[in-house]
């Protein structure tokens, strides 16, 4: 079976020299190691040395010099946008959710979810349902160690534990768990009241 072990920057090949294209949901493209079959046919094992999320436009290097163009599939996401310091505060609940997310200058992306919908619009966003591509930010430590961050959770932390998902945070950043994120844990030692 041929195997793609290298990928491409989106813009450093021409991309009419592609043999075959993979589209790709977000989920899909956030990978190490798959079988994969191209729209025209191709057979062929994405065999990468650690966990990648692939680009909309990157190509994956065949052995026999082949690439197959990564293009991103239309998925049900939510669209917020708004004045600059709504947006800002927005971007806030949403990085402390650990959500992907898509920032595109006047409005912000993430995949569809109801509990998300809410919480966005009770902060005085409208969020949109819309079916488009979703190219979320790769993680601030992801070009440093080549993974991004390693922990999409997908949920709103409305549970009561103490944070401990089973890794460090100690990466270099200020992320302390030992505090109330005031979004229904109760006290601070998650304890409800």
């Amino acid at each position: 079976m041929r195997r793609a072990t290298r990928t491409l920057a989106p813009g450093s090949w021409n991309l009419e020299t592609a043999v075959d294209q993979v589209v790709l949901r977000q989920i899909d493209r956030h990978r190490r190691r798959l079988r994969l079959t191209g729209e025209r046919g191709t057979d062929f094992l994405l065999d990468l040395p650690r966990t990648t999320l692939l680009r909309e436009g990157e190509g994956l290097l065949l052995e026999d010099g082949g690439i197959i163009l990564v293009r991103a599939a239309p998925e049900p996401l939510i669209e917020i946008s708004g004045p600059p310091g709504e947006l800002l505060r927005a971007a806030w609940h949403i990085g402390n959710r650990h959500l992907p997310a898509e920032m595109r200058g006047d409005c912000i992306r993430l995949r569809a979810d109801h509990v998300i919908a809410d919480m966005l619009a009770g902060l005085g966003l409208n969020p949109r349902l819309l079916d488009a591509p979703f190219n979320p930010e790769p993680g601030a430590y992801a070009a440093l160690v080549g993974h991004s961050h390693g922990h999409e959770h997908e949920h709103g932390h409305e549970h009561g534990h103490s944070h401990e998902h089973g890794h460090s945070h100690e990466h270099g950043h200020s992320h302390e768990h030992g505090h109330s994120h005031e979004h229904g844990h109760g006290d601070e030692h998650g304890h409800g009241t």
